[in-house]
């Protein structure tokens, strides 16, 4: 939630999902040697409840594909309760929970394709 944008911007591949001309969500991804890293994923909380975190999900899984990866992975805070039982539900598979940087985060991977 710290993360420096501009930079992730600049450095990475970065998408939004627009309602009505104003932001709604942000996606960050980075390649990486064997996979795909979702970096980020997030919804406005005024735009909570459409459909839009999962549309980016599934944009990611369908960008990580494109580009010719076999897996996408992503990690999220262990007091993110919502999304530690999300993520599963939509075919993620955690992975190891871990610290990193500070942080206490719950690892995910997601198989793509056969």
């Amino acid at each position: 939630m710290l993360d420096d944008y501009s930079a992730h911007v600049r450095n990475h591949a970065a998408w939004v999902a627009e309602v009505s001309d104003q932001v709604a969500g942000v996606l960050i991804l980075i390649d990486e040697t064997d996979h795909l890293l979702l970096d980020n994923v997030a919804v406005d909380p005024s735009h909570h409840g459409r459909g839009i975190g999962r549309a980016l999900l599934n944009f990611a899984e369908q960008e990580a594909v494109r580009r010719g990866y076999r897996e996408i992975t992503l990690y999220t805070h262990e007091k993110m309760t919502e999304n530690l039982a999300m993520y599963p539900a939509l075919g993620w598979v955690e992975t190891e929970r871990r610290e990193q940087n500070g942080y206490q985060r719950v690892f995910f991977h997601k198989s793509l394709g056969d």
